[in-house]
């Protein structure tokens, strides 16, 4: 499988990759700083430079089986930011996979996506931007998985989860995790057209993915 991570750089986005270069995919991180480059290659993935917030990536992700959005403006963002980054990072990612043919798309969402309207005043930015990027992949056509996990940690990996599309509570999982997570639905077709919300749990993450 030849996988484009846009938004390589980033703690999920490197375990993915990490994941999917050791078992012999083909796994590629759309970076924006060349000085991240050696990061991915030491961990067997390629480095792909682009700058999604001011131009065109649609030349990057040609050839590829599947893309995962997993860029993030991160903390201390401003509003603006979320859309340029989170919303429009996930627009440019659909706008290339449809130019290039390419059907599958998994989103890294985040839990309350689907009601940004209860998040916080603080929050409410960052929620909206998800909530509108998972809106336009839905519409756009493409073979799409959302994943929305809860509070991200950067604890060990327990490899133990719990997905539905609401679980209706709230907590966290750790980025390792997520990883797997989003590794199990490239590897899952009964997750396309798929939105569903992950926590730390006591079932396999693969068992977990496919008994959505």
């Amino acid at each position: 499988m030849d996988v484009v991570v846009l938004g390589g750089h980033g703690r999920i986005a490197r375990q993915l990759l990490a994941r999917l270069a050791a078992r012999g995919d083909r796994a590629r991180g759309i970076v924006r700083n060349a000085d991240h480059a050696d990061d991915l290659r030491a961990i067997a993935a390629e480095p792909v430079l682009g700058d999604v917030e001011h131009e065109s990536i649609t030349p990057l992700v040609a050839g590829a089986d599947a893309v995962v959005m997993a860029a993030g403006a991160g903390a201390g963002s401003g509003p603006e930011r979320k859309r340029t980054v989170d919303l429009g990072g996930a627009l440019k990612l659909i706008e290339a996979a449809q130019a290039n043919g390419v059907a599958r798309y998994v989103m890294v969402s985040a839990m309350g996506a689907g009601d940004p309207e209860s998040a916080s005043e603080q929050m409410r930015p960052y929620q909206q931007a998800k909530a509108d990027a998972d809106a336009a992949l839905v519409a756009s056509g493409l073979d799409f998985t959302i994943v929305r996990p809860g509070g991200l940690t950067d604890d060990p990996g327990t490899g133990r989860v719990q997905a539905a599309e609401s679980l209706g509570r709230r907590g966290s999982i750790t980025r390792a995790d997520t990883a797997a997570v989003l590794l199990a639905v490239l590897d899952t077709p009964s997750t396309i057209g798929r939105t569903f919300e992950v926590l730390e749990g006591k079932t396999p993450v693969a068992e977990a993915i496919a008994a959505l």
